[in-house]
């Protein structure tokens, strides 16, 4: 009987990537329960509300969801939902749900995520039929295909793979008909920083590559190499959770930068304060009056050290690359 491998660093920094999935949906569930933004899908794969999280920790989700929402939802109309999403490193996200209850539904929705992570979410949706149904409904045959690392439908696909492995990742997602053609969004939040630069580079570049007309969103940390940012990495080291990518973020002309040399025509980034800043004031209002914000100045923090960044380019001629300050701020600019 063969021996038992022992576990390498790699192995114990991939698990604790992967339990960062498990404390954004938790944290996402937590700030449902409050009031902040709806999802009825969410509580589906975390079972109860957990205990509290600061009020700074629910407004930066917002600002998030928000954000990157406002963005997704502007391409699927710039396009008339011709086009796909590939949302890489998902999780347990629920996008795929609220876009069919908004009827906003893309040709084809991918999620890609480690495999233990996939077998669980199809696990969820196996056995929760608020999840499952929403899948069947747009399925067109009787042929869905459903195994422990991948499901696949009409308008539907999930699955498992390494995102550092490019090749494996392009080849089951071709496998499952991703059309090179379309115009493609890819969208990752708080992913590529867990990888080294030169692997998200290689990923940012294979999209750019890809698709002929595409915009790519990323969500993640900025402004690290200031003492707050030192904390929040240390913090995350405690776990054995290292951000192999963190050199990328330390400004926000980087963020830009790593998608202008990667390919991409023309790219931009916001601090989520900005962001904060520039959704609709009668929404934030209401949230604020949610829960009471002891220091102001540390959510100011901490929407400081996150950041959305977004590239784009077009052999269609969309006007994509307008999309997040006309969904963001209607009528504010022109251009």
């Amino acid at each position: 009987m063969a021996s038992r491998q022992p576990f390498t660093d790699t192995d114990t920094a991939d698990e604790a990537v992967r339990a960062t999935c498990d404390d954004a949906t938790v944290c996402k569930r937590f700030a449902t329960s409050k009031g902040y933004w709806k999802d009825p899908y969410i509580q589906y794969f975390v079972r109860s509300v957990g205990e509290r999280k600061a009020p700074e920790i629910n407004r930066g989700y917002y600002a998030r969801v928000q954000g990157v929402n406002r963005l997704l939802d502007a391409f699927l109309k710039k396009t008339q939902c011709d086009c796909q999403i590939i949302n890489l490193g998902a999780g347990l996200d629920t996008t795929f749900w609220r876009l069919k209850d908004d009827n906003l539904m893309p040709r084809k929705f991918f999620e890609v995520d480690f495999p233990t992570i996939v077998a669980r979410k199809i696990h969820y949706i196996k056995t929760k039929p608020p999840l499952s149904k929403p899948i069947i409904e747009t399925h067109s045959t009787d042929s869905l295909l459903l195994d422990a690392h991948s499901l696949d439908s009409d308008r539907y696909c999930i699955i498992g793979a390494d995102l550092r492995n490019i090749s494996d990742m392009e080849e089951k997602l071709k496998k499952f008909q991703l059309n090179t053609e379309l115009p493609t969004l890819v969208l990752t939040e708080c992913v590529l920083v867990y990888m080294s630069p030169s692997q998200s580079s290689g990923l940012i570049r294979w999209a750019a590559e890809a698709f002929h007309t595409a915009m790519f969103i990323n969500y993640e940390q900025v402004n690290m190499y200031d003492r707050f940012g030192q904390v929040m990495i240390e913090n995350l080291q405690r776990r054995q959770c290292t951000l192999a990518g963190v050199e990328t973020c330390q400004s926000l002309e980087l963020q830009k930068e790593r998608f202008l040399r990667s390919g991409w025509e023309h790219a931009n980034a916001l601090d989520m304060i900005a962001v904060y800043s520039m959704l609709p004031q009668e929404d934030v209002g209401r949230i604020e009056r949610l829960e009471f914000l002891d220091e102001r100045e540390l959510l100011q923090q901490l929407l400081q050290h996150y950041s959305i960044s977004w590239a784009s380019k077009e052999k269609l001629s969309l006007g994509i690359i307008w999309l997040f300050w006309d969904k963001l701020v209607p009528g504010r600019l022109s251009w």
